[in-house]
């Protein structure tokens, strides 16, 4: 297992290098390929999908999905985005009535949360890398993601005495928390001291990256255990068998989902 594990990792890291310097199409097909799957994972593991078939539900997902991905590619004003959502909202509720009893209104509700929750939020990579300073900020999802994970593994083994949340998370310790936010802004800080501000000599921004990489693994552990409560709350180990010895989309990039929004708006306000 660790060594399928390990080979799987060294895998997605080099995808995600390609697919990051490339950017443009080739990063939106890859995220919205990402995006779909987590929806049908998410929807899945909520009892919502059905196996061997697309209901109702999934149809309006998919095709909201593909339309906001779509817009999010091919116009420059934003505002698009939101009316995009206002537009799948009310394909649901077109959905609700008049397919009237079919679905409950909870399983509307949850089918659109369940947009918002991995192919929005993951659509704010895209939106990253597209920012004139996205070629260096967007590495910081990563950094603040995985590296606070590493991080946070490594002191919660070597000195993890209190627990976090341990009726959700066991083996998580407040020690091993406050171990992976100090190692994202380290990283984020080092990064931006030699890599960026070696390319952009006009701009101090190791600070900006010491800030983001703090608070991007702050959220990225609410994300990590957002993604363990639904596993918890319908009884399920992985959201699904995409990555070999990781599980499925929501297993891997759970925090990654969380992060990117929060990078986003950082670089909006800090980098110019």
């Amino acid at each position: 297992m660790f060594m399928t594990r390990l080979i799987s990792s060294i895998v997605l890291v080099i995808l995600t290098l390609a697919t990051i310097l490339t950017g443009g199409y080739v990063l939106a097909a890859v995220l919205l390929f990402l995006a779909l799957l987590g929806y049908r994972e998410l929807m899945q593991a909520c009892g919502l999908g059905e196996k061997g078939r697309v209901n109702g539900l999934e149809a309006v997902g998919y095709a909201g999905i593909a339309v906001y991905y779509i817009l999010m590619v091919f116009t420059s004003n934003r505002i698009w985005l939101f009316i995009a959502l206002l537009m799948i909202l009310a394909a649901f509720m077109f959905l609700y009535v008049f397919t009237y009893p079919r679905y409950r209104a909870e399983q509307v509700m949850c089918s659109f949360f369940h947009v918002i929750y991995a192919p929005v939020m993951l659509s704010c990579i895209y939106l990253v890398r597209s920012l004139p300073l996205g070629i260096y900020s967007v590495w910081m999802i990563f950094i603040s993601s995985w590296i606070c994970d590493t991080c946070a593994y490594a002191v919660g083994i070597l000195i993890g005495r209190h627990k976090m949340v341990p009726r959700l998370s066991p083996k998580k310790s407040i020690e091993g928390a406050v171990g992976g936010v100090a190692g994202s802004a380290l990283v984020g800080a080092l990064y931006g001291y030699f890599v960026v501000e070696s390319m952009i000599t006009d701009q101090k921004v190791a600070w900006i990256f010491v800030l983001i990489g703090a608070f991007g693994a702050v959220i990225s552990q609410v994300g990590d255990l957002t993604a363990s409560a639904i596993k918890r709350n319908h009884d399920i180990k992985d959201y699904g068998k995409l990555i070999p010895g990781h599980g499925g989309v929501m297993d891997r990039f759970d925090s990654v989902i969380f992060t990117a929004p929060m990078i986003y708006l950082l670089v909006l306000v800090f980098i110019k």
